[in-house]
């Protein structure tokens, strides 16, 4: 990735940050500040009610109320009663690891001793990088059933004479519909019926859960009430294949953007060709009307004189052998042979300058004669009795 194109993308995800901070305060800051009112008149009522008790004694059990309830304590039950539910039982402990090894990490059960802090280290070392070798491995299954099922359908499509581009259309909204189907609405009744929550609560958990943000302040399987111990344990196995499948569509949108991205740069690469060669024949055409033209002389500058005429050649020198020269077409170059403007200006003046010296060319031989290979070479002179020989004349 290119500097310009990070920092432009750094540009964009902090102002998307600040946009989403300024919108949060907005909503959310009154709500806390009537919080905190309605908190202080309690606390001033319970003052007036028990004047035995002072504002700091107060003030250390809230405090001490608010640790215990953070450790996994239930304010519902005292010491004398037994709970059937436990924030450490078998099943919520599942479920608690579920959550490290998954990155959601809820922050309603928290770890409280130092051994299970370090113990807590080397699992999420080991379990994040498992399970995103089991995550890749189940989304890749659960994203080929999925397809081979909606393969079926586009075959039926087809059948019935429906556009191809239609079909992929449809296709993919298929895909999405049947994902969030399985794995968002359905839940989000589930979770009604089970946890008591509104609509809008547990599409919100879903969500929440599904993108491994997890705040906390919603968990499946966290209120007491609750007996079935697998309730939690199927829980994660429904976010298990939840995450494969926003896995196997985030992988699917990445190899969309690809292949747009590549067509995008073939189709971009054939009409810079069809310009280069529609550019090509008009300027070929507009050469063959008007002609090459050239730069218009200066005043200063004389007229050109008219090309010397070719000079005799001697009849005692043999014509030197001068292989076929190729006839210039006389059309002007077609597109397809050079794309370019420049290419074709630069062809038809190599090819002015070629006719403008055709007139001083040899004469050629007629056909069906050919000239000698090699000159016939000078008789040598008769040697005297006296005289030397000559230079360069074999003996």
């Amino acid at each position: 990735m290119r500097s310009t194109t990070l920092l432009a993308l750094l540009a964009l995800v902090l102002l998307y940050l600040v946009s989403g901070a300024l919108v949060f305060q907005a909503l959310e800051q009154p709500h806390e500040q009537q919080a905190q009112r309605e908190l202080g008149e309690v606390r001033e009522k319970f003052l007036r009610a028990h004047p035995c008790v002072s504002d700091q004694d107060l003030g250390l059990f809230i405090k001490e109320v608010a640790d215990a309830l953070g450790g996994g304590a239930n304010p519902d039950t005292n010491s004398t009663s037994i709970s059937n539910h436990s924030a450490w039982d078998l099943g919520s402990a599942f479920f608690f690891s579920g959550t490290i090894i998954t990155t959601i990490g809820y922050g309603n059960a928290a770890l409280r001793t130092d051994a299970g802090r370090l113990f807590c280290i080397f699992y999420a070392l080991v379990g994040i990088p498992l399970f995103g070798i089991l995550l890749a491995g189940v989304g890749d299954r659960l994203g080929s059933s999925l397809r081979r099922g909606i393969g079926h359908i586009e075959a039926i499509f087809l059948k019935w004479h429906v556009p191809p581009g239609l079909v992929r259309i449809l296709s993919a909204v298929l895909f999405l519909l049947i994902g969030c189907l399985l794995f968002v609405l359905t839940p989000t009744f589930v979770f009604c019926y089970m946890e008591g929550w509104s609509k809008l609560e547990a599409i919100y958990f879903v969500v929440v859960t599904l993108t491994t943000v997890g705040f906390g302040d919603y968990v499946a399987g966290a209120s007491p009430n609750q007996n079935f111990a697998a309730y939690q344990p199927l829980v994660w196995f429904w976010i298990l294949l939840g995450l494969a499948y926003f896995a196997s569509v985030l992988t699917t949108i990445g190899n969309w953007l690809r292949v747009v991205s590549r067509r995008t740069r073939a189709e971009m690469g054939g009409l810079t060709a069809q310009a280069a060669s529609w550019t090509g024949t008009v300027t070929a055409r507009v050469t063959q009307r008007v002609g090459p033209t050239a730069p218009p002389p200066s005043e200063k500058e004389r007229p050109p004189l008219p090309p010397p005429p070719c000079p005799a050649q001697p009849a005692s020198r043999p014509l030197s052998p001068v292989a076929p020269e190729k006839t210039e077409p006389s059309s002007p170059p077609t597109a397809s042979a050079l794309d370019y403007p420049s290419e074709n200006l630069a062809f038809i003046d190599e090819s002015s300058d070629t006719q403008s010296e055709r007139g001083c060319a040899l004469p050629r031989a007629p056909r069906g004669r050919r000239r000698p290979l090699n000159p016939p070479r000078k008789p040598s002179r008769p040697r005297g009795p006296g005289r030397p020989r000559d230079k360069g004349v074999p003996a």
